[in-house]
């Protein structure tokens, strides 16, 4: 079976900010159409850094970033912006508009669509997020945690091929963090790319089907969530300031293996009871 083609894929990364700023170091990544992604570690081990090169608002200082099988090279933020969205951690640095609807229809006007289509999709995403009864509100007359959704409908608007969210479940309950696990997989099951950054390692277990752990800008484990964040791995990730989920801790005190999620653990503790 041939695999996916990649579709990011940067080759010895390296990125310094104006004020001296090391933040990548030699990150050699290749995420191929159709992955869900996590990546994780603490703050400043360069997961913004990273993935704001994919669209890019940051350009390489050495190595190379290619998107679509392209590179990056002088191609402009408003041609990424066609193959990648991001949702960022602070909504509030996205929205503009005064009113709901208005910013979600921002990104998809800017591609060219219009008319029935640019309805359809507004309403889509309005829906998707559950701010369907919300759009003719003032954006900032929503709390924290729907602003958040409303910057997430505003890149699922767009339909790009790959979607990269940074903290998407920060300010969720659990309906929420349910809502984004769903739409996840929804864009997973349409053959779409998607990379999420996240702190919350219940959800990244639950929801991504691969784990990738930086620190000090570098990539140091890379691997399905029973790897990563199994035994073996916790001395890693306690290394960047990590803990493994719930989960995989009581499932390493049981001597159940590797059990990253509620459900794998599960499956293990049936399985011991009828073997």
């Amino acid at each position: 079976m041939t695999a996916p083609p990649a579709v990011l894929r940067t080759e010895g990364l390296g990125f310094v900010y104006p004020d001296g700023t090391r933040a990548l170091e030699a990150v050699d990544l290749e995420i191929r159409a159709g992955e869900r992604t996590a990546i994780i570690g603490q703050n400043g081990s360069g997961k913004s850094t990273l993935v704001r090169h994919f669209n890019g608002l940051l350009r390489a200082t050495e190595g190379s970033v290619s998107v679509g099988g392209e590179p990056v090279g002088g191609r402009h933020v408003a041609a990424l912006a066609r193959e990648v969205g991001i949702a960022f951690q602070n909504p509030d640095r996205q929205i503009f508009a005064g009113r709901v609807a208005t910013e979600v229809e921002f990104g998809p006007r800017n591609l060219g669509i219009s008319g029935a289509d640019l309805d359809e999709r507004v309403n889509r995403a309005l829906t998707d997020v559950g701010l369907a009864d919300d759009r003719d509100t003032n954006p900032y007359d929503l709390g924290y945690s729907q602003r958040k959704l409303l910057a997430l409908a505003s890149i699922l608007a767009m339909r790009t091929p790959t979607i990269v969210l940074d903290e998407p479940t920060t300010g969720q309950d659990a309906s929420g963090v349910l809502r984004v696990r769903g739409i996840v997989e929804r864009l997973a099951a349409e053959g779409r790319t998607v990379v999420a950054i996240s702190h919350d390692m219940r959800f990244v277990a639950e929801t991504f089907d691969r784990v990738v752990v930086m620190r000090e800008g570098t990539i140091i484990l890379d691997g399905d969530p029973g790897t990563v964040f199994g035994e073996s791995s916790w001395e890693a990730l306690a290394s960047t300031g990590l803990d493994p989920p719930l989960a995989a801790r009581i499932g390493a005190r049981a001597g159940l293996g590797s059990t990253p999620s509620e459900a794998s653990l599960v499956r293990a503790l049936v399985a011991r009871g009828s073997g």
